[in-house]
């Protein structure tokens, strides 16, 4: 597994655009592992509706950066006591979703430095049931990102601050406020750690049981591919906000999978546009589904035959199918 050195890069948008420049680009014969820090930033899940995760004033008048990542998974906080991993590695139809596997070595450096963590839920990693780390992966059908965070000492007020969470989800998970949820490993921890220092423990840990270890430093054309990258994919407003749609149908309705949020319009009885919003985790870009049902009768028994064949867990994961095509379409009260 190579080690690729970003260089000291804090911006957001460039971290991200390098993650997927390597994954779309790097050899397939090696594995890599990527760190970065980002300057304090919203990154949005891949298929989320921004506007409604986030406080935009609060993020405007604090110069708060906001960029959607490749991944799904809901929306997270960066900052300066924040460190991002990022194994890229080969598609693996066992591996993906399996976050497990690619926590298990970042939990181990974790209990080797005394704390209690394990992998909670979908895609958490917590210690004394707070979360310090979320997970999320993505995966071209040949290539694969599984990355996550790990909060060392990160401004945990900026997260209620900076992001709207969702009723449905604190609910969900039975707990009063995101903040009472999410702690800092520094918490645990029985010295103060700073996060250079974090970052050099982490990384001897994971590559302890390796004889070989190899960085690698990007050329100048590389760079200059990934700053292309960026400006024209991540800093554009129609890939950071330009889902939000106009319909006149919401549904919603969390799964074991997450929340699935379909934004609908209906026209004269056919549907003119579908969208579907989540934090769920799919292998298929949801964009396949949602132009399935564009043009169809807004009816029951024309909605069921469309999906009926449909490999949903491919977009979702796990997902009861009726359940599915009954959130599409659902008689009123």
């Amino acid at each position: 597994m190579i080690f690729i050195e970003n260089e000291g890069v804090n911006n957001p948008r460039l971290n991200l655009a390098l993650e997927e420049y390597a994954l779309r680009n790097f050899s397939a014969d090696t594995d890599y592992l990527l760190f970065y820090i980002n300057a304090p930033s919203i990154i949005i899940g891949r298929n989320q509706n921004t506007l409604e995760e986030i406080n935009q004033g609060y993020v405007d008048e604090k110069d708060i950066q906001v960029v959607r990542r490749v991944s799904g998974g809901g929306a997270v906080y960066h900052d300066f006591g924040n460190l991002n991993f990022s194994f890229i590695t080969n598609h693996d139809v066992k591996s993906l979703n399996n976050f497990k596997k690619f926590t298990a070595p970042v939990i181990k450096v974790l209990k080797s430095m005394g704390l209690d963590a394990e992998l909670k839920g979908r895609n958490d990693i917590q210690v004394e049931e707070k979360k310090i780390s979320g997970t999320a992966q993505f995966s071209t059908g040949k290539r694969m990102i599984s990355h996550g965070t790990l909060l060392l000492d990160t401004e945990l007020g900026e997260v209620a601050n900076a992001l709207n969470v969702k009723m449905s989800k604190i609910q969900s998970k039975g707990h009063k406020s995101v903040r009472s949820r999410v702690a800092n490993i520094q918490d645990f921890l029985e010295e103060p750690m700073k996060i250079e220092d974090f970052r050099s423990r982490l990384l001897k840990g994971l590559y302890e049981e390796s004889e070989d270890f190899e960085r690698y430093y990007l050329s100048p054309e590389e760079w200059e591919a990934v700053h292309r990258l960026k400006e024209e994919k991540y800093d554009t407003w129609e890939w950071n906000y330009g889902r939000s749609p106009k319909f006149n149908i919401q549904r919603s309705k969390r799964f074991a999978v997450g929340e699935v949020d379909l934004r609908i319009f209906v026209e004269k009885g056919h549907i003119k546009d579908f969208r579907i919003f989540g934090d769920f985790f799919g292998k298929e870009p949801v964009e396949k589904l949602e132009s399935l049902l564009v043009g169809a009768r807004y009816e029951k028994e024309d909605i069921y035959d469309l999906l009926k064949d449909i490999e949903l867990k491919e977009y979702f994961g796990e997902i009861p199918h009726l359940e599915f095509i009954e959130l599409v379409y659902e008689e009123d009260d």
